[in-house]
């Protein structure tokens, strides 16, 4: 597996371009449609150097070419984020780079999926409440929700979730997922949560190395795509 270093400009003066890695399966081919995941970096990776993007998660896991990916064909486009803001600061570049993503690449946009570690998976939990029907799924790590609370939850009760928190973590409190999942649940939604009790902050390594996590991802769609 590789991945190619690319740019987007925007339209955006503060954070005129986007840098993000792109992967695409070995035999990729416009004669089908292929899964796309989205990729959100922690804060410790934000800046120029897009290699740093791979030292976490399904980037990492693409240039090691592990073997818990090789049984998909799918493509994966990881984003940097620029050094000062957060994804919730860019989320309308984040919208753009999926879009152009769906205009240039063979992507199914029935299984359009989102996830993120630590600040992506605030970035994650954000961008799922503000285009709830644009994804087929969304798994946040060791994140929490910056804005939209109650409201926004509502929004996105039918969309399968799978969240992921170290029970031990002190960067980000167990309760910064643990809450938005309990007000989920009271909403019957389609929510799983996963607690790993010995694990502080990185509770994203087992998580993406979990052959089960992906045989869940894949799994499912979305028929009523919109953003």
């Amino acid at each position: 597996m590789s991945q190619t270093a690319k740019k987007i400009k925007t339209d955006m003066s503060k954070f005129p371009e986007l840098n993000y890695l792109e992967y695409l399966p070995e035999n990729y081919g416009d004669h089908k449609k292929y899964p796309l995941i989205i990729f959100l970096h922690g804060a410790g990776e934000r800046g120029k150097d897009i290699e740093k993007v791979k030292v976490h998660g399904i980037p990492k896991l693409v240039e090691q070419n592990a073997e818990v990916l090789l049984k998909y064909e799918f493509i994966a486009i990881s984003p940097q984020c620029p050094a000062k803001p957060n994804w919730n600061d860019i989320d309308e570049i984040l919208v753009k780079l999926i879009k152009i993503c769906i205009e240039e690449l063979s992507v199914d946009t029935s299984r359009i999926y989102l996830t993120g570690l630590s600040m992506g998976g605030y970035g994650t939990w954000n961008l799922i409440c503000k285009y709830p029907n644009a994804f087929a799924a969304a798994a946040p790590i060791c994140g929490g929700l910056w804005e939209y609370k109650d409201k926004g939850l509502k929004n996105i009760a039918h969309l399968p979730l799978w969240v992921f928190h170290g029970a031990k973590d002190t960067a980000v409190p167990l309760s910064d997922s643990a809450d938005p999942v309990a007000i989920l649940n009271e909403l019957d939604a389609n929510v799983k949560f996963t607690v790993y009790p010995e694990l502080e902050h990185d509770s994203w390594t087992v998580t993406y190395e979990n052959p089960n996590f992906y045989k869940w991802l894949f799994a499912q769609k979305n028929d009523h795509f919109k953003f």
